[in-house]
């Protein structure tokens, strides 16, 4: 049977965190897991409910080292741990926070739950392929959350096929810093996983923050890697600092527009990789968004057409092939062009066009900080004319400017009415912006 060692470092004492600002070596983190895996509770699920980067890697590792589930939802509402509980009724929720889960039993954790200072095992052990270590959950963008089981024979191929496409093999002990958490399957992959499990380091700080960014970087050191996703990236190039010597930026969980890519390549002096994924998919492809708008899969995926501008991708990690929910072009089998998704696909008055589109049309009217087109109500059955509407964060304009602006971007029939200016949009903690959300706002926003 096929097995994959839990972390991929080389040696015991090798750096493989930075909690609490010192340093964790790999057999400390191993001896922190063995430690926790033995007060877990009985069951076969377990909610990771840690916002401490360190001790979330350190309960996921728990749980894979007693063959349970750890199960990571997109946010903590009450609806969301609902659902988790419909799947797994016995379920468990361990948190290093004060409060808690209030529906769930908890298993508290903080410092005092680690393994001894000086306390260590080695070598790491071996997992098999096919045990199932997590369900991840997609975000609640286009509807209900979704459920999608993940084993460890597909995430160790899946990382260290993406540390080969990011070069880190040329960055030795890379230190990575994240501004998204660990429950995402971006964060999970790249500020999680891909340090374990390809001999680098991860650090427990999540800032969010252009100067908490700033600040976390400078306490850390080279070779410094950023994952971060296009709305922070935004928020600290207009922030105006600079920041310590960067090896590489990646983001993900929308796609970077070129001319801001080449100016945070300008500004921070390092190389910006793009990385495409979902959760059904884990990562699969990458792009250095400065260069080109072509994305080129990892090592071993490729894609076969499917339709009008669909696409399956099979191979490499995956274990079964998977069809994107978005709409590519295929230059061959292993490059493509993202089109938009599927779900983003409007029509009005007979003209079609997609939501993403006419957010970036938006987005380039000067004056608008931030702004989103969406479809304020579910999308009804044939004859029914969909409604469009915007929120927008455009202090200095006034809503006429803003219309005619927009008048000469996109075709009438796009205008969106409703138009609702907002002091901000409710993105969450990845910077995306559920549709719960947006209907919400959109019910509290001023018509200014």
């Amino acid at each position: 049977m096929t097995s994959y060692p839990l972390i991929g470092h080389t040696g015991p004492t090798q750096p493989l965190a930075y909690f609490r600002g010192r340093v964790r070596s790999a057999a400390q983190f191993l001896a922190d897991a063995a430690a926790l895996a033995e007060r877990l509770p009985d069951g076969d699920a377990v909610f990771n409910a840690c916002q401490n980067r360190y001790l979330f890697a350190v309960a996921l590792a728990a749980c894979v080292l007693r063959d349970k589930v750890c199960l990571l939802p997109a946010s903590r509402s009450a609806d969301s741990v609902a659902q988790l509980r419909e799947e797994a009724p016995e379920l468990c929720c361990v948190s290093d926070q004060p409060d808690g889960e209030p529906t769930l039993p908890t298993l508290q954790i903080d410092d005092a739950s680690l393994a001894p200072d000086g306390a260590a095992h080695w070598p790491p052990p071996a997992i098999p392929a096919q045990q199932r270590v997590a369900r991840l959950f997609t975000s609640g963008s286009t509807g209900q959350p979704q459920g999608h089981d993940k084993h460890w024979g597909e995430f160790v191929p899946a990382m260290l096929a993406g540390a080969a496409r990011l070069g880190l093999e040329r960055l030795p002990g890379f230190v990575a810093l994240g501004t998204v958490p660990p429950q995402h399957m971006y964060g999970l992959e790249s500020t999680v996983l891909r340090p374990l499990l390809c001999g680098g380091v991860l650090v427990d700080a999540s800032p969010f923050f252009p100067a908490d960014i700033k600040a976390e970087l400078a306490r850390l050191p080279a070779p410094r890697v950023l994952v971060s996703t296009p709305f922070h990236l935004h928020t600290l190039l207009e922030s105006g600092l600079s920041l310590p010597e960067l090896a590489l930026m990646t983001s993900a969980t929308a796609p970077l527009a070129s001319d801001l890519a080449g100016r945070l390549e300008a500004r921070f002096g390092a190389p910006l990789l793009e990385i495409y994924g979902s959760t059904e998919t884990g990562q699969l492809a990458t792009r250095r968004s400065a260069e080109t708008e072509q994305w080129e899969c990892l090592s071993g995926v490729t894609l076969r057409e499917d339709g009008p501008e669909g696409a399956i991708a099979e191979g490499g990690h995956l274990w079964q092939p998977q069809r994107l929910n978005d709409r590519v072009l295929l230059d061959g089998a292993r490059r493509f062009s993202l089109l938009g998704r599927n779900a983003d696909l409007v029509n009005v008055a007979g003209k079609r066009s997609s939501l993403s589109y006419l957010t970036q049309q938006l987005l380039a009217v000067p004056g608008v900080d931030d702004g989103v087109f969406f479809l304020p109500e579910e999308e009804g059955g044939a004859g029914k004319v969909a409604r469009l509407a915007a929120l927008v964060v455009a202090p200095t304009l006034e809503r006429e400017a803003l219309l005619a602006a927009l008048r000469e971007r996109i075709d009438a029939a796009f205008l969106p009415r409703p138009l609702k200016f907002v002091s901000r949009l409710p993105r969450n903690a990845i910077g995306k912006l559920p549709i719960d959300a947006l209907r919400a706002a959109l019910d509290g926003a001023n018509d200014e």
